[in-house]
């Protein structure tokens, strides 16, 4: 048995002689006190240049979400400006260019309420379409995106320029069906004064 304990105590003795060589060898760590506060110290300032860092995206955020509302409102204001002035235009020249055609002597007695009605249609779309933007902008029972409000605007604001380009389209028919009647009186005149 003493030769087994004799073993054991030279194998942990070998063996610690060569872990105490590899500790000697690397050093004991040493601490540092000031070394360690100041660390401590930047770790903190670092949290609160981090804490105000959220804060200020969070703060950007925000002024986006504003700029995007704001935008937005300001988007629609045009286009509902412009679908104003296209239907103010509309109107004006259904005014001026329907009196000016129902005046002329050219035009049938039969055909004043076909020509009445044709441009009455348009405007009665034109303040059907103002009336709905109306509800879409001031009503909150119809439950719209920014996105959908503008399409549906964009698309209103569309109708109304074809609008303008009807009734002028619509106008010249008639000034040419004038003209040609006109043109069609200075002929007949002519042949009867032969």
């Amino acid at each position: 048995m003493k030769k087994s304990q004799l073993i054991k105590i030279a194998f942990t003795s070998a063996l610690f002689l060569i872990i105490s060589t590899r500790g000697a060898c690397q050093g004991m760590p040493v601490y540092d006190n000031t070394n360690f506060l100041t660390l401590g110290k930047q770790i903190i300032e670092s949290a609160k240049h981090t804490s105000e860092l959220i804060k200020t995206v969070q703060f950007l955020k925000e002024q986006k979400e504003r700029i995007e509302i704001v935008s937005n409102a300001i988007e629609q204001l045009k286009a509902v400006r412009q679908l104003a002035r296209n239907n103010e235009r509309l109107y004006n020249m259904v005014r001026n260019d329907l009196r000016d055609i129902l005046n002329s002597p050219h035009i049938r007695p039969e055909e004043i309420e076909r020509v009445s009605n044709s441009f009455n249609a348009i405007i009665e779309n034109s303040i059907a379409n103002l009336e709905l933007i109306n509800e879409i902008l001031s009503s909150g029972h119809l439950k719209l995106t920014d996105s959908e409000r503008m399409k549906v605007i964009r698309e209103r604001e569309q109708q109304s320029q074809e609008m303008v380009i009807e009734i002028k389209r619509k106008t010249q028919r008639y000034r040419d069906i004038i003209a040609f009647r006109e043109m069609q009186a200075v002929i007949n005149d002519r042949k009867a004064n032969y």
